[in-house]
């Protein structure tokens, strides 16, 4: 298949209300059966067959079987990038335009903080790799990755980040991800990866009910005050 016919076929696909609305329940990297995602989408258990079907034929999912049950996840994080890229795409506004509609308190959750399939995003992802860019600990290089600086090397370990332990990909160790709600970079690729497993384990974020809503505990905004000069009250500032 052309590189085209990819983009048209995966265009294709995504395309479909009930097929994004499943896609994007999958974007915290959890595997889920069928029914879930049919309620998620506001469709019966057989049409969400018959589109996820689709979407596994096409590469953007993959199926895990357990017993006699199914589960469905993204197919990789590659999927998921795209996804949030594609998210990231407005129309411009034309003058005059009416003011955007309030956000649910669920849209603003997300918002603030959350995962990016399996890394850190929202203001808190932003505000932290903007510190991290900040205190030269992270420095934009070539071909769209991120270097680790020295000082980077030391600060990660300091939270239990060992970075000669994590395996780059392909395309580096750490690269910028466009947050589709921010329109700026926050921290992605197996360092991201590793950084958001980090900060659950250590307690200073916590994962919630809400498919990908995170929340930073006490611990956390102590311990981002004491390393990066992050509050809370600065980074609702600093996103407006």
């Amino acid at each position: 298949m052309s590189d085209l016919s990819s983009v048209s076929a995966a265009a294709f696909l995504v395309a479909d209300p009930t097929r994004a609305a499943m896609l994007m329940v999958l974007l915290d990297g959890r595997a889920l059966p069928a029914g879930e995602l049919a309620r998620a989408a506001g469709v019966t258990a057989q049409t969400a067959s018959s589109h996820l079907s689709r979407l596994l034929e096409g590469g953007l999912v993959e199926v895990e079987a357990e017993g006699r049950h199914r589960y469905y996840r993204l197919a990789g994080s590659h999927v998921a990038q795209a996804l949030e890229q594609l998210a990231a795409i407005r129309p411009a506004k034309p003058a005059g335009a009416a003011r955007p509609k309030a956000l649910s308190p669920e849209q603003r959750q997300l918002r603030w903080c959350r995962s990016c399939y399996d890394h850190l995003a929202g203001q808190v992802g932003v505000a932290v790799t903007r510190a991290l860019r900040e205190r030269d600990y992270l420095r934009a290089a070539a071909d769209k990755r991120f270097a680790v600086t020295a000082a980077g090397v030391e600060w990660f370990g300091r939270i239990g980040v060992d970075i000669a332990s994590i395996e780059p990909t392909p395309r580096g160790l750490a690269r910028p991800c466009l947050d589709w709600t921010e329109r700026f970079h926050h921290l992605g690729g197996p360092l991201g990866v590793r950084l958001l497993e980090t900060l659950c384990a250590h307690g200073w974020l916590r994962r919630s009910r809400t498919p990908r809503v995170l929340t930073v505990t006490p611990k956390g905004w102590a311990e981002f005050g004491r390393t990066l000069g992050l509050t809370e009250e600065s980074v609702r500032q600093s996103q407006g």
